[in-house]
């Protein structure tokens, strides 16, 4: 029975089985909660995965690697978001000059105030490594930690964290400011939020959706190019 159990815990099938398990329980609880922005689904669903490897006695190390496969998915997952890009078309066709000038910036910004932050506080450079691309989608986000030598387990905290509190916040500032254009609310939703920011964005509509798509999509370019050139620059 222990050479089963062992077994077991060294297989994938128990990290892929708590990883959906925590996922369609984080589903459930978030509709029964009526979605609200300031909890989604992949909040609940990492807080229940954190709490079942510490009943387990779990090494999370060991679980990350047994689950890694599933890691894989989101690359096909990113790629397949240029379905609602396609079909918004003649939208993004009409602002690409708008996008093109904001996007830098917005993206320079997002990557400079974390480090700027953690600068502050005395943090070493892999504590900046890994919180530099807190605002870019996950797959992208990975390839650049392990450039610029950053921590892979901070990086995907500060990416939980980001996603998280953009939903909230850009729902706040849109009301505040009046904002109701779907295209404006997706993009910044995308830049700072990105999957999680871009699934809060097609609850609002398809065009939020595709704006959000589109704005991860070209923040998780630009920071791939972009971030490990200053690193090097830099001398960090």
């Amino acid at each position: 029975m222990s050479a089963l159990h062992a077994s077991l815990l060294e297989s994938p099938i128990l990290a892929i089985a708590l990883t959906l398990a925590a996922y369609l329980g984080g589903m459930a609880l978030f509709e029964r909660l009526g979605r609200p922005s300031w909890c989604p689904a992949v909040l609940i669903a990492a807080v229940v995965t954190a709490a079942l490897l510490w009943l387990l006695d779990l090494d999370y190390a060991e679980y990350r690697r047994n689950a890694g496969w599933l890691t894989l998915l989101l690359g096909p997952a990113t790629v397949a978001l240029a379905v609602p890009l396609y079909q918004q078309r003649h939208h993004i066709r009409d602002l690409w000059r708008t996008i093109l000038l904001c996007l830098p910036l917005a993206a320079l910004l997002a990557a400079f105030y974390s480090v700027f932050l953690v600068w502050l506080l005395g943090a070493p450079p892999e504590i900046m490594a890994s919180l530099a691309p807190k605002s870019v989608t996950a797959p992208i986000a990975i390839g650049i930690v392990e450039q610029i030598g950053g921590s892979l387990s901070l990086m995907l905290g500060g990416l939980l964290i980001t996603g998280v509190l953009s939903t909230i916040f850009v729902a706040l500032l849109a009301r505040l400011m009046k904002i109701t254009d779907p295209r404006i609310l997706g993009f910044v939703l995308g830049v700072n939020g990105h999957a999680i920011g871009t699934i809060r964005a097609f609850e609002i509509g398809p065009t939020a959706g595709a704006f959000a798509s589109l704005g991860m999509s070209l923040t998780g370019v630009f920071s791939a190019l972009f971030l490990p050139l200053a690193w090097r620059l830099l001398g960090w």
